[in-house]
């Protein structure tokens, strides 16, 4: 049975977090961990800690084996845009576009 997590309003645009969630997608929870801890970017830290959420979900809520655990499904939609001001020359505005996203891990038990 598969178990999510989900981090809602993070603030770093989906397409930061694309690259991310590819490098991870369908890896063992503990492979991934160790993959998102040498990351370079500051968003796989909060890639990490939805992927240690969904497995401490699945290890609490139905017994599961954190070891056995791999990622089925990952992915960071659109979320609420935060839209602001840029004063421009001449009494002119140009508008600021930020985005947000929400991340969902779906982790299942590995069938040998």
């Amino acid at each position: 049975m598969a178990v999510q997590a989900v981090a809602k309003g993070v603030t770093i645009s989906p397409k930061k977090l694309k690259w991310i969630v590819q490098s991870v997608r369908g890896m063992r929870v503990t492979d991934a961990l160790s993959t998102l801890k040498f990351l370079p970017s500051p968003a796989a830290r909060v890639v990490a800690k939805v992927v240690k959420s969904a497995a401490a979900n699945a290890e609490n809520n139905l017994m599961l084996n954190q070891d056995d655990l791999r990622i089925v499904g990952i992915y960071a939609d659109k979320g609420k845009v935060l839209k602001r001001i840029r004063a421009r020359p001449r009494g002119r505005a140009s508008r600021i576009l930020k985005r947000s996203s929400h991340i969902t891990v779906v982790v299942d038990e590995e069938t040998s």
